[in-house]
């Protein structure tokens, strides 16, 4: 793709006449390894159980290794919620370290949930709407830090003690591994490896199985994403048999 791109500026500004034939190459992609709702249930409890206690590596290594800080050494109660959040409301990884409570209000009408206004990612902008859990998760998440005087308009949501928001992200990231490792769920069942993007995975999937009536373009357009990456990653590892109840139903015939 790069060396296409150098060849179609060289074609634009008259240094070749036309763009070379390039060869078809074959990509195998891996789908990042979903969670099964037991699976994530294990994970949710055990960073729960884990909080507050000092990671089990020792204080020299956990700093020359992961470049973590002794304040950040103890697992956050913000790894549990951010867990639950994810799995909740679609989003990335990466909205984590962005998401303030500007970003954030909560729709009570025939469903209570969240609307998420968040910075425009991948060239999507519009807002986020989540599951109904993740409105109990924020109202905690507000309790927690509202002491404190960090649950204003422009605090974060994850760790906002913590400035530097691309630090932040890899102390949740280093905690979620720990976690992993924990409850030895850090590979899925065919060896791929499993990270906290595999929350946003599970979230997708789980939409997918469990979701009544739901269409591939709404939970694309509010996953900001699209139909066709579903399809390809999120919908691979959703197997006939998982929704055998769908594939067994029958119409209703008459009135």
């Amino acid at each position: 793709m790069a060396v296409r791109k150098v060849l179609l500026y060289a074609v634009a500004n008259g240094v070749l006449d036309k763009l070379p034939e390039f060869p078809k190459i074959k990509i195998n992609t891996t789908s990042r390894g979903a969670f099964t709702p037991s699976e994530y249930w294990q994970i949710l409890r055990t960073a729960r159980r884990l909080r507050g206690q000092p990671h089990p590596d020792s204080i020299q290594t956990i700093r020359t290794n992961y470049k973590i800080r002794l304040a950040e050494q103890t697992l956050p109660p913000d790894l549990a919620w951010a867990i639950g959040f994810m799995v909740n409301s679609f989003i990335r990884p990466s909205d984590l370290k962005t998401l303030k409570h500007r970003h954030v209000e909560i729709v009570r009408a025939s469903n209570t949930y969240l609307r998420l206004t968040l910075p425009e990612t991948k060239r999507h902008g519009a807002p986020i709407v989540t599951l109904q859990p993740a409105v109990r998760i924020f109202q905690q998440i507000c309790k927690q830090h509202q002491p404190d005087g960090l649950a204003g308009p422009d605090d974060y949501l994850f760790l906002p003690h913590i400035k530097d928001r691309n630090y932040a992200h890899w102390v949740l990231n280093f905690h979620f591994n720990w976690v992993l490792a924990e409850t030895g769920l850090k590979k899925g069942p065919h060896g791929q490896p499993r990270s906290l993007y595999s929350l946003r995975h599970s979230s997708i999937t789980f939409r997918l199985l469990y979701g009544q009536g739901i269409d591939l373009l709404t939970l694309a357009r509010n996953a900001r994403t699209s139909v066709d990456v579903i399809n390809k990653h999120y919908a691979s590892t959703v197997t006939g048999e998982q929704n055998i109840a769908l594939l067994q139903s029958r119409r209703r015939v008459g009135p």
